[in-house]
């Protein structure tokens, strides 16, 4: 009789002993799946594969019957139901159906509100359990991932929501990595239009420097990003009696500034065969893409010049560009040539001038974009018109070749700008200097 009452204590132990393995074979399971997850996170490859395993793990670390992954759609700003499982043949008529016609008929709206609806509602509409966390990536819901059940109280533990919340967190950078891999892909494509875009207007732009009688010519051109809106040009005149040096800049840059360019450049030599005077020239351009410039909310600052070597005279009209520096040998004196004119496309019918010049050996013309002016050093500073003013005063007394005097501006410049300073913008620097 003595030994009656360890019976019961014996049974308790090993019920006890029996719990403890139940408990701990599950806890293996759980850990063995979420590694499971977790290494296919790693060798993602295909994000649809991967979130096909997303409801089963989600059901089988929950213990539930079923689990499905809603996704918001956020070009149709709609919910799509993305995945089902259940280890439960039936359900497939009794749940998956319902759900799908119910996230069908659901309207259009932000990701919270429908997520907040869905988890109203669902239980409702489906007549089970159920079990949901959202599925957020770079902090927006972008899914709601549900545990589904018919045994009541079965899934209303911390411990499971815990789980589902891993799992869900798993779903979300699974989303985030293939996101990121579609934006670095479209950058890339976007960076090969570029790079094709840019070689297609560097062949545009000049690649050589006419053989003028008695004037140096070089040029120097670069972009602040792939495309480019400054512009220039040397176009022959007359059969090549004179030569027309034009330089322009489209306001803004990048792309859309690239094209009009281009357009620019295109109907700028159109109508320079007809032989009109540059205020002529320029008037005919403004009329032609004054509409399109509209549209597209830019204009364009143009200075035409034609310059005709037996006379040396440079006949020349502006549309609010920034005026050429004439550097005159004889006196050592800097000019501006300037005419009054408006921004080609701003005004429909703008008036513009022609102002003349005669060249002497020696002079020295300066054509620059504002880029050049703007550029600026670590503190902010602007190099401003009134450096340049001084860079080619310097270099014209210093050197005696276009090229030289060029690489001196540029120098001048850079020093200017310092290690850490930037060219916002794009720089255009044309240099002609009369020989004899």
């Amino acid at each position: 009789m003595a030994d009656q009452p360890s019976t019961p204590t014996l049974a308790g132990v090993l019920t006890l002993k029996e719990l403890v393995a139940r408990s701990q074979r599950e806890h293996r399971k759980v850990q063995e799946l979420l590694s499971y997850l977790g290494s296919a996170l790693r060798n993602l490859h295909n994000l649809n594969q991967f979130l096909q395993l997303i409801p089963v793990i989600a059901t089988r670390v929950c213990d539930g019957e079923g689990a499905a992954l809603l996704l918001w759609q956020e070009k149709d700003r709609r919910l799509t139901l993305a995945q089902f499982h259940s280890h439960r043949e039936e359900w497939d008529v009794q749940v998956r159906e319902p759900l799908a016609d119910y996230v069908r008929q659901l309207p259009a709206g932000s990701a919270r509100a429908l997520f907040t609806r869905v988890e109203a509602e669902l239980p409702t509409i489906l007549s089970v359990e159920v079990l949901g966390t959202a599925v957020i990536v770079a902090g927006q819901e972008q899914g709601w991932l549900v545990v589904l059940s018919d045994r009541p109280g079965l899934l209303n533990t911390d411990a499971r929501r815990q789980l589902l919340n891993l799992v869900a967190d798993q779903t979300a950078v699974a989303i985030e990595q293939e996101q990121l891999r579609l934006a670095l892909r479209e950058r890339e494509r976007l960076d090969r239009e570029l790079k094709l875009g840019a070689e297609i207007q560097k062949h545009l732009l000049p690649e050589t420097h006419p053989q003028i009688p008695g004037l140096q010519l070089e040029s120097r051109y670069f972009t602040a990003q792939w495309v480019g809106g400054d512009y220039y040009d040397f176009i022959p005149v007359a059969g090549g009696q004179r030569w027309a040096i034009v330089i322009g800049d489209v306001m803004g840059k990048g792309v859309p500034a690239g094209l009009i360019m281009t357009m620019t450049r295109g109907m700028l030599r159109s109508e320079v065969l007809r032989g009109n005077s540059p205020a002529d020239i320029l008037s005919h351009l403004n009329q032609v893409m004054y509409e399109d410039l509209t549209n597209s909310h830019r204009f364009v600052s143009l200075f035409y010049s034609e310059y005709d070597p037996v006379t040396r005279n440079l006949t020349f009209c502006n549309a609010a560009h920034n005026p050429p520096l004439f550097w005159q040998c004889a006196s050592q004196q800097i000019l501006q040539l300037d005419t009054p004119g408006m921004l080609i496309g701003l005004e429909p019918q703008s008036q513009y001038e022609n102002g003349t010049v005669t060249l002497a050996p020696g002079d020295v013309l300066v054509y620059y974009t504002d880029g050049f002016t703007d550029a600026a050093n670590v503190h902010g500073a602007r190099f401003e018109t009134a450096g340049l003013l001084q860079a080619v005063q310097d270099a014209c007394g210093l050197h005696t070749s276009a090229q030289d005097i060029l690489e001196y501006l540029f120098m001048q410049v850079k020093a200017f700008v310092g290690a850490r300073g930037t060219a916002g913008d794009d720089i255009t620097l044309i240099v002609a200097r009369v020989t004899d």
